[in-house]
């Protein structure tokens, strides 16, 4: 079941996905599923303030990341292992063993295996996600089985040209492929913080909200779940009837 909030700024999204992370951080020790990419980054912004300002802890959280790419060291300034600790976990009390982010490097198709047997673990109270300009989720791409569990990806040239301002804007630095959370994995969270901002998600947010549901839009899924808060700017609500 969706819920959907429209705000006029990425600050106020990010807000309003923050007053239900709150929620869930008053939890006795809850389990957060975490993204990467510009949409979280507000979101993480008044996580750090909150923990300032409130003293709210990480000591007791566990968390786990949707993906990773293939092939960067973890100390790349583009791994997602990177970006979680300079947009986060840098600035919370969180242990460092309490931090779940898929292992790009080594044996792969191992990796898969023992992210989501330790995902299994577990149950997520609250999965924070963006949605891709194609419709996907974490990296799941379009024809993704709806029952994938964490599995690697090769990623299509639309989402890497959506990543490549990462890379100096070029496309030959993207990797080319990811380990991520499948779609069943991510279907598992008790609650889903779906954020999407801007003209460029207006059609994937669109499919996702009205459209059937089909792996040709991975977040179409989400129509399944119980329990989706999903907000928009005006930008990328703009194609919703």
């Amino acid at each position: 079941m969706f819920n959907v909030i429209v705000k006029d700024t990425y600050d106020e999204v990010s807000f309003e996905a923050f007053k239900v992370m709150k929620g869930v951080l008053n939890q006795e020790k809850p389990v957060l599923g975490l993204a990467t990419g510009s949409s979280p980054v507000g979101l993480y912004k008044e996580m750090i303030k909150d923990h300032k300002e409130n003293g709210t802890s990480y000591k007791d959280i566990l968390t786990f990341n949707l993906d990773e790419y293939i092939g960067l060291p973890r100390d790349h300034e583009q791994s997602y292992w990177t970006f979680m600790h300079e947009n986060l976990f840098d600035f919370i009390d969180i242990p460092e063993e309490n931090v779940h982010v898929p292992l790009g490097n080594g044996d792969v198709e191992q990796n898969c295996i023992d992210y989501e047997n330790e995902l299994k673990k577990h149950v997520v109270d609250v999965q924070v996600l963006g949605i891709g300009s194609d419709g996907h989720i974490a990296f799941n791409e379009p024809g993704t089985p709806f029952d994938s569990l964490t599995h690697l990806m090769d990623l299509e040239e639309q989402t890497r040209q959506d990543n490549a301002r990462f890379f100096d804007n070029d496309i030959n630095q993207v990797p080319e492929r990811a380990i991520t959370m499948g779609l069943a994995s991510i279907m598992r969270a008790r609650k889903i913080i779906m954020i999407a901002t801007g003209a460029n998600k207006a059609d994937a947010v669109k499919g996702m909200l009205e459209g059937e549901k089909t792996t040709a839009c991975p977040a179409s899924i989400l129509q399944d779940h119980p329990d989706v808060t999903v907000v928009l700017d005006k930008e990328a609500a703009s194609k919703l009837g």
